[in-house]
């Protein structure tokens, strides 16, 4: 685990300094004023003696501090600790921010790790102070804070949107969590901040920089015709979630470290799980400097590291539709398997019931394509059984393609489907397990790409070399596949 917050001095000099490099990876309580803050609060800093320093919003809560009203605890990003890790505590903490003991309560969530309540329990407070109730009591308060901030919508829409189980409920976390009622936060209206047409609009915060040219023009590239849309630097698509399905937009501000997220969704109960997907897609909680750190002490990578900071790697918000991709992506170029998507989404996508722009189709579902014959879609018949096999996989026998997976359980289960072999379960586990040090070793991308460096490009050198970028490995490929984007050759590995 990350224990930085246990690292006083060090703590205490990033609070001092305002540094944003430790925004959301520690959260700082002052004994005399019972508040806790973000660690680039803008409030006079306070003396040592008096900050205690935890590693989540919901300890510092649970120790009887209340959230600060001028930083907004509630907005940071969150920490990249979680992300890379894959572990019981990790998933769990990513399966709360999805709001799953909202729905199924503490046991669910323990049922959906295959542990006990008590062993789980115990896990998160050993590692971060507090229990799964308290975490997901501290999960609701944020997501309501943020949309009495953010929006206009009525305090009872947004009390149940957030997962609280009643308006009395809504009332007394909201106070014990800022100290006061949750209508003392609605001191304007906000019409002018949302989009038009009943957009619902919200800020998702990251930690500079951000390389938004890179990440935009991965995305254009292998945008699926009917389901997604780059536009400028704005982002679009449909999706579709457990209760609801809708379409939204990711646009980069020009004044804040913020993606606009815009959203129209049939059912705002799936809210917080669309927030936590919008994140990941975007690689919102990605520490640049702590990547560059790693990859820029290599000298094959320092110069490109160099010219590009801040790049993320792109998620996805349905790590089915990744996989999908990923298949038809197989020794084709991206331009090829971009037209085969476009072909399936016509063919067994579901229309939307009124065009948004290019926008027509939600993505086919997995029953539709194990079910569905694919002929005279132009796909080999090796695609055609590896994509049914992938579809009865997720729709028959459970298996997850989300960050909340087992990512090494996962592996293993992919590479048993026929068709997929380790770069395409590689690239899933980029993409949609959200590994950092997902490394596709036999990618022919990366080969070009060392070739292009002049330096060996053997698959054992490759290996060796790979070594010194743990845990950033699959940031150091997308550096390495960036450096390719001018170069004029087919690409027919990275889907």
């Amino acid at each position: 685990m990350d224990m930085i917050y246990t690292d006083s001095d060090l703590c205490y000099r990033a609070i001092c300094s305002r540094d944003a490099r430790f925004d959301g990876r520690i959260f700082v309580a002052v004994t005399t004023t019972g508040i806790y803050c973000r660690p680039i609060c803008p409030a006079p800093t306070p003396y040592a003696q008096h900050v205690r320093f935890y590693p989540c919003a919901a300890a510092a809560e649970a120790a009887g501090f209340r959230a600060c009203r001028r930083c907004h605890p509630e907005a940071s990003p969150g920490s990249p600790e979680w992300n890379m890790r894959a572990d019981l505590v990790a998933r769990a903490l990513r399966l709360i921010a999805d709001g799953v003991i909202d729905s199924e309560g503490v046991s669910g969530l323990a049922n959906r790790l295959a542990v006990s309540e008590r062993h789980l329990h115990r896990e998160l407070v050993a590692e971060v102070g507090v229990g799964p109730l308290a975490l997901a009591r501290t999960r609701r308060a944020q997501t309501a804070r943020l949309l009495i901030d953010q929006t206009d919508l009525s305090l009872t829409t947004i009390a149940f949107t957030a997962g609280f189980a009643s308006i009395r409920q809504f009332n007394e976390t909201m106070q014990a969590a800022f100290g006061c009622p949750p209508s003392a936060f609605r001191r304007r209206t906000l019409s002018e901040e949302r989009g038009s047409e009943g957009k619902l609009t919200l800020r998702l915060q990251y930690r500079p920089p951000l390389d938004r040219d890179t990440l935009f023009a991965y995305l254009e590239k292998r945008a699926i015709p009917g389901v997604e849309e780059v536009v400028g630097k704005c982002y679009r698509r449909t999706v579709v979630l457990p209760h609801s399905r809708g379409v939204i937009e990711l646009e980069p501000t020009e004044k804040t470290n913020a993606i606009l997220l815009r959203l129209q969704l049939s059912d705002l109960s799936d809210l917080s799980m669309l927030v936590q997907r919008c994140r990941q897609f975007f690689d919102l909680d990605a520490v640049p400097t702590a990547i560059s750190d790693i990859l820029g002490s290599d000298s094959l990578l320092a110069p490109l590291v160099t010219a590009r900071p801040g790049l993320r790697i792109p998620g996805t918000v349905d790590g089915f539709e990744l996989a999908v991709r990923a298949i038809l992506g197989q020794q084709v170029s991206v331009a090829g398997a971009r037209t085969l998507a476009g072909r399936i989404v016509r063919t067994l996508g579901e229309p939307l019931e009124r065009p948004q722009g290019t926008l027509s189709h939600f993505f086919a579902s997995p029953q539709a394509i194990a079910q569905a014959d694919l002929q005279g879609l132009g796909l080999t018949k090796g695609r055609v059984t590896a994509l049914r096999a992938l579809g009865h996989a997720v729709a028959q026998e459970g298996l997850e393609l989300d960050r909340n997976a087992d990512r090494e359980q996962t592996i293993t289960c992919l590479l048993q489907l026929p068709g997929v072999g380790p770069w395409t379960a590689s690239y899933i586990a980029m993409r949609a397990l959200g590994d950092p040090d997902a490394f596709p070793l036999a990618d022919l991308g990366l080969r070009r790409a060392f070739e292009q460096q002049g330096v060996a490009a053997d698959r054992s050198s490759i290996e060796r070399r790979a070594e010194t970028w743990r845990p950033w490995r699959a940031y150091a490929t997308h550096h390495l596949w960036a450096s390719l984007s001018s170069a004029q050759f087919r690409q027919p590995t990275h889907a």
